[in-house]
């Protein structure tokens, strides 16, 4: 992966990719919900800081995500009757396991990103969980 834009940069391109929507609670982003950009496989994890790796979630959101997983936190959002976007993260998963692939290198992040896509495919019952490449 070359050189990524700056953060402001980033959270513009997050959001014409994903829409004006935080990808856990669905809320619309305005003056009073802020967007932020969130890793979704966590720095921590070994989650790169990629285009890839972010999606648009609400400073509410991220901050009460803390390092819980993708999986773990859609399905507590879901608990909460919140209307999580599960097929953007999916997406984003997808596209994430995609761009390592063909950059190759994230050691640490390849094994939890499996096993996200695998909890996503079993959640689904679909395709989901198989990886290509």
């Amino acid at each position: 992966m070359g050189a990524q834009p700056d953060r402001a940069a980033r959270l513009d391109l997050v959001l014409d990719r994903d829409g004006p929507t935080c990808i856990w609670c669905g809320r619309e982003f305005s003056a009073l919900v802020h967007p932020t950009t969130e890793h979704v496989v966590p720095r921590v994890k070994g989650g790169p800081s990629w285009l890839a790796n972010e999606v648009a979630a609400c400073r509410r959101c991220n901050a009460e995500r803390g390092h819980r997983t993708p999986v773990d936190w859609l399905e507590e959002c879901l608990r909460r009757g919140w209307p999580a976007d599960e097929p953007r993260l999916v997406r984003t998963l997808t596209a994430l396991a995609a761009a390592i692939a063909t950059a190759g290198g994230q050691r640490r992040a390849r094994p939890y990103l499996d096993g996200q896509l695998r909890r996503l495919g079993r959640r689904a019952g679909g395709a989901a969980g198989q990886r290509t490449g």
